[in-house]
C-alpha cells in the first residue's frame, strides 16, 4: 500500500499565539491516536533544527490505498481544520521495492 507524506509548516501569525497553538496541536494527537485506534498505520511529529529546537515544521507519514483518502484523512487534521499551518501532501515512492 502506498505511503503519503503531509509537510506543514506553522503560519507566522500563529507563531506567537501559544494558548491557540497549543489546544490546536492537543486536538491534532487525539485526532492521531483515534486514527491509529482505526486500525490506520500513521505516524505525526515535529521537525527540531540542530540544537533541537521546534518550528521548523512537523511531517506525517500515512499508509493507505490512495491519494483521494490520504487527502480526504488529512483534510480533517485539527491543524488544517484551524487554518494553523501551510501544508502540502504527496505520495512518496520507494525506490527499493
Amino acid at each position: 500500500m502506498p505511503f503519503f507524506v503531509k509537510t506543514e509548516i506553522i503560519k507566522k501569525e500563529y507563531l506567537i499565539k501559544n494558548d491557540l497553538k497549543r489546544k490546536v496541536i492537543n486536538e491534532h494527537n487525539d485526532w492521531i491516536k483515534k486514527l491509529k485506534k482505526e486500525g490506520i498505520n500513521i505516524k505525526s511529529g515535529f521537525l527540531v533544527d540542530k540544537l533541537k529546537r521546534p518550528g521548523a515544521g512537523g511531517l506525517l507519514i500515512l499508509e493507505i490505498n490512495n491519494y483521494e483518502n490520504a487527502l480526504k484523512i488529512i483534510k480533517n487534521d485539527p491543524m488544517i481544520k484551524n487554518d494553523l499551518v501551510k501544508w502540502k501532501l504527496n505520495e512518496w515512492i520507494d525506490l527499493n521495492k
